[in-house]
C-alpha cells in the first residue's frame, strides 16, 4: 500500500484524488507527493505527522532560531542537497539525520556510507519540506553570498583595471572616515566583505587566503584548527588581495616582498581590527589576517585557565614593586593575551603604566600605549630609553628579539621599575640560556628576573560534550611515570581522580570542544635559584632545581586539566 492509498483508506483524501495528486506530483514537483499534497492545500504539519506514521519514522519540528548549526559540519552541502537529507543534532553521540524522503533508497545508502567514514551512529527523524529548505538556506550561508556575487564579476576583467576600480571604490568610500564599513556592493568587495562577516561571526581568529594555481583557497582557523571554507576560482585572486590591501593601506604595485598592516571594520554593530600580512607565494601574495574583536574585551586574569596555585603565582610576580616577568611561547600561543589580562590587574591609577607594542592589539583604560615603528627607526630599544624619561613605574614591551632590548628590559627592571615582555623560547626555563645566548650576562639576569611563564593554546571540552570513564591503566602508568621525578611533597599535593573525561558529541558541541585555553609551565625565581643562575645557567641544572621546588612542566598542567575534564587527553599528550 502506498502512502496515497494510505491517505484514501483513512478518508484523508478522496480516491479520485489519488491520481490527481500523482499526475500533480510529476508535472510540478518531480514526483514528490508530498509537494504536490501542500499545493492541494493540505497542512504540512499534518502531512508530516502522517507521512512519519507511514513509514514508521519518528517526526521532529525544527526551531531555526535555536537551532545549532555547527552540526551541519558533519555532512557536506553537496550531499544535503542531492540526497534530501540534513544533520539537525547530535544527542549521545548519535548524529540525528532528517529526511524528506524516506524511501529513497539511494538516500539511505549513501548515508550508511557516510556515518561508516564518521564512524558516528545514526537516527532517522522525518521533517517538513519547509524546515529542510530553511535549514539548506543556512547551510549554504558564505558559499551562498559568494556565489551571488561571483556570477555579477566580470571574468574578463584585467587585473590593472580591478586595481584602479577598487582604489577609487575605497577612495569615495573612506573619504573623512578611517573605519571602513563592510557594506559595498561591488563584486570583489563584496566577496571580500562576506569573507570577513563570516570569519567573525564564526569566532575565527585568523583568515588564510592562498592562490594553488588551480583555484583559490580561503582558510578559517577556529579553536586552533585551519578549515577550508570557501574555495574560489583563480581569476578573482589579484582583484581580491587588491581590495584588502587598500584596506590595510598597503602598497599595491608592491607584489615582490612581504608587507604588513591592517583595518578596522564595523561587523555587525561592532568594531573588529584586523592585522594583515601579505607574502610573496609562487602563485601570487599569500594574505594571513588575524582578527582582533576589541569588543570581546581582555580576559580577567582568572578566566585564562590557571590553576589555583599558578594564579597565586602570577599574582604575588605582579605584587612586587620592580623585576622582570617573561612570556614564552611560539606564534598563537595567547602570550598577548596573557600579557594583557596581566596590565588589567594592575593599579593602573596610582602608577604609570606604559607599553611599547608591534601593533597595539587591545587598548586598555589608563595606560599609555605606543606602537613601535622600526621603518623610521622607532624600535622596541629606542623606546624604551624613550620610556624611561617618562618616569614610569610598569613598563610593557611587546616582545624582546635583539640584545640591545634585552639588556635596556633588564637594566630598567633592576633600576626599580617592574617591566613585563614576551620571549620566543620552548619552556619557561629556557628564557634564561636564551637570554644567555642574546649577550645578557647571569649577573643581570638573577636578580632581576622574577617570573618566566611558558604557555600553549588547547581545545577546551564543552560540558555538555563529555562522558566521565574510569581511568585506563595505561594513562595511569604514564601519569605515575610523568610525576615519578617530582618530590612527595609535592606529588602528594596533587589530586587524582580514579576516573577521566572522553569527548562525546552533543548537540550542542557536535565537535565536542568549543573555544579554547591555555596550558602554563612557571618558573618562578627566588634566592636559591638566584645562585644557580649565577653560578651555572645551564637548562638542566635550572629545571633540576626549579623541580625540586615543585615546578610542573605544561605537558603535566595539561594532563591535570584533562583529567578535571577541560581539554582532550589527546591534547595533553601533544604537549
Amino acid at each position: 500500500m502506498t502512502f496515497l492509498e494510505d491517505l484514501a483508506k483513512k478518508g484523508v483524501i478522496d480516491q479520485s484524488q489519488v491520481s490527481l495528486v500523482l499526475d500533480r506530483s510529476r508535472e510540478m514537483h518531480g514526483g514528490n507527493i508530498a509537494l504536490a499534497l501542500i499545493e492541494l492545500g493540505m497542512n504540512e504539519d499534518d502531512l508530516t505527522r502522517m507521512r512519519g506514521e507511514f513509514f514508521n519514522i519518528p517526526t521532529k519540528k525544527i526551531s531555526i532560531k535555536s537551532f545549532n548549526f555547527d552540526v551541519l559540519k558533519y555532512i557536506p552541502q553537496d550531499s544535503s542537497e542531492h540526497y534530501n537529507f540534513v544533520p539537525i543534532g547530535m544527542t549521545d553521540g548519535v548524529l540525528e539525520i532528517g529526511v524528506i524522503e524516506p524511501d529513497n533508497i539511494e538516500a539511505m545508502n549513501a548515508l550508511q556510507f557516510i556515518a561508516s567514514k564518521l564512524n558516528t551512529p545514526f537516527k532517522l527523524f522525518l521533517i517538513s519540506h519547509s524546515d529542510f529548505k530553511e535549514i539548506m538556506s543556512n547551510y549554504k550561508g558564505l558559499s551562498g553570498e559568494v556565489d551571488q556575487a561571483l556570477s555579477e564579476f566580470d571574468t574578463s576583467i584585467s587585473q590593472e583595471d580591478a586595481e584602479n576600480v577598487l582604489r577609487s571604490a575605497t577612495k569615495s568610500q573612506t573619504s573623512g572616515n578611517d573605519e571602513n564599513k563592510i557594506t559595498e556592493d561591488a563584486p570583489i568587495i563584496k566577496i571580500v566583505a562576506v569573507i570577513l562577516n563570516h570569519a567573525t561571526e564564526g569566532n575565527a581568529s585568523d583568515i588564510h587566503i592562498e592562490n594553488t594555481g588551480e583555484r583559490v583557497k580561503v582558510r578559517f582557523r577556529v579553536d586552533g584548527i585551519l578549515h577550508t571554507s570557501l574555495v574560489l576560482p583563480p581569476n578573482v585572486y589579484s582583484g581580491i588581495v587588491a581590495r584588502i590591501k587598500i584596506l590595510a593601506k598597503l602598497k599595491l604595485d608592491e607584489k615582490r616582498k612581504p608587507q604588513d598592516g591592517g583595518f578596522s571594520a564595523k561587523i555587525a554593530g561592532r568594531k573588529v581590527d584586523f592585522r594583515v600580512s601579505t607574502f610573496p607565494a609562487y602563485y601570487g601574495e599569500k594574505v594571513v589576517m588575524r582578527i582582533l574583536d576589541s569588543e570581546k574585551g581582555v580576559k580577567p586574569l582568572a578566566e585564562l585557565g590557571l590553576s589555583p596555585e599558578n594564579e597565586k603565582i602570577v599574582r604575588d610576580a605582579l605584587a612586587r614593586p620592580y623585576g622582570l616577568i617573561l612570556i614564552t611561547g611560539p606564534t598563537g600561543s595567547g602570550k598577548t593575551t596573557t600579557l594583557y589580562s596581566m596590565l588589567k590587574e594592575l593599579d593602573r591609577e596610582q602608577a604609570n603604566v606604559v607599553s611599547l607594542e608591534d601593533p597595539v592589539e587591545y587598548h586598555i583604560p589608563d595606560i599609555a600605549q605606543s606602537q613601535v615603528m622600526p621603518e623610521i627607526g622607532y624600535t622596541f630599544a629606542s623606546g624604551i630609553r624613550s620610556i624611561l624619561r617618562q618616569d614610569p613605574d610598569i613598563i610593557m614591551v611587546g616582545e624582546i628579539r635583539d640584545l640591545e632590548t634585552a639588556k635596556l628590559a633588564s637594566q630598567a627592571a633592576l633600576t626599580g621599575h617592574l617591566v613585563l615582555s614576551t620571549l620566543h623560547t620552548n619552556s619557561a626555563i629556557g628564557v634564561v640560556p636564551r637570554l644567555v645566548d642574546m649577550g645578557v650576562d647571569p649577573y643581570l639576569i638573577a636578580p632581576t628576573l622574577t617570573l618566566a611563564i611558558a604557555q600553549r593554546l588547547t581545545r577546551t571540552m564543552c560540558p555538555s560534550a563529555r562522558k566521565k570513564i574510569p581511568l585506563d591503566e595505561a594513562p595511569k602508568i604514564m601519569l605515575e611515570k610523568q610525576f615519578a621525578d617530582l618530590p612527595k611533597e609535592h606529588r602528594d599535593k596533587i589530586k587524582m581522580d580514579e576516573n577521566m573525561y572522553e569527548m562525546e558529541p552533543s548537540s550542542e558541541c557536535p565537535s565536542g570542544t568549543r573555544g579554547r585555553t591555555a596550558v602554563f609551565e612557571m618558573f618562578s625565581v627566588d634566592k636559591e635559584m638566584q645562585n644557580v643562575i649565577l653560578k651555572n645557567p645551564v637548562e638542566q641544572e635550572i629545571f633540576k632545581v626549579a623541580r625540586e621546588k615543585g615546578m610542573l612542566t605544561m605537558k603535566e598542567d595539561g594532563f591535570l586539566k584533562s583529567l578535571k575534564g577541560e581539554i582532550p587527553i589527546q591534547d595533553a599528550y601533544a604537549l
